[in-house]
């Protein structure tokens, strides 16, 4: 039997979308970046700023992930909740 859909909380559903937002527009700016020309350098900084928001707003995510699906199991322990986070925000980076 397939697992039971879990959706993103309410809080974090209002914390994200914003964030996202703001990334598309970052991503908007990129696009007319190169479209006028711009400095290699200008436009691979502001890349190098979507994928650093991306990687927080897939924090954020998984942190949900992590405390409302995972921590349904009573052997998950916060500490290894903050650890996965940790690992995945370097294996990330």
């Amino acid at each position: 039997m397939a697992d039971a859909n879990r959706t993103i909380s309410p809080a974090t559903r209002d914390e994200v979308l914003p964030r996202l937002r703001r990334i598309e527009g970052q991503v908007r700016g990129i696009q007319r970046m190169i479209e006028s020309g711009r400095d290699c350098r200008e436009i691979f900084h502001q890349i190098a700023a979507v994928k650093a928001a991306l990687n927080g707003v897939s924090a954020v995510v998984l942190e949900c992930y992590a405390h409302n699906c995972l921590g349904d199991n009573p052997s998950v322990h916060d500490d290894n909740i903050t650890e996965l986070i940790e690992v995945m925000l370097k294996t990330t980076r």
